[in-house]
């Protein structure tokens, strides 16, 4: 179980993640992601369901780097939050959040989403997170992403190639 529990407010817990949110973004738009890591301590753990669970900084690091500079994480532009709940006898913070993919060329909009649960551990990092969410309706979202993409022209090769490995029946 986690050490850093139960001491930190509401507001001290939702500002903090809201500094780590604006990172993520910033992140996204540099598409350097080496920075990702140092939002958590240095014995966080990070649990992604479809890639398995991160222990450190370094595993956290090079697990966020490698996923999220190809594709499809690398067309992830936008991760806007839907709601946010804190529950501050366990220090943590739950929320929804959008992974939107940029405009096709035909301005329609592809996202999905995934549920995040945080532990804020203070000094504005956290202990762990846990993302819970769907492979199969990212999988379908890319998909369906990738043949409008196709149609207008703006389907790289690395996309290509995914939707290729992947079945491409979005």
């Amino acid at each position: 179980m986690d050490q850093h529990t139960g001491t930190f407010s509401e507001g001290e817990i939702r500002e903090a993640y809201g500094a780590l949110h604006q990172r993520v973004q910033g992140f996204a738009d540099s598409g350097d992601w080496s920075g990702f890591a140092d939002c958590f301590t240095e014995d966080a753990t990070y649990v992604e369901h479809v890639y398995g669970t991160f222990h450190g900084r370094a595993e956290i690091r090079d697990w966020s780097v490698r996923t999220m500079s190809a594709f499809p994480g690398s067309a992830m532009v936008e991760f806007p939050l839907a709601w946010t709940v804190v529950d501050v006898p366990t220090s943590r913070l739950i929320c929804e959040i959008g992974n939107v993919m940029p405009d096709p060329g035909d301005g329609s909009v592809h996202s999905a989403t995934n549920l995040t649960i945080v532990t804020y551990a203070g000094d504005g990092l956290f202990s762990r997170e846990e993302d819970v969410y769907n492979p199969m309706r990212f999988l379908t979202t890319t998909l369906r992403w990738a043949k409008v993409a196709e149609q207008h022209g703006r389907l790289g090769d690395e996309a290509r190639a995914y939707v290729a490995a992947y079945g491409g029946r979005g």
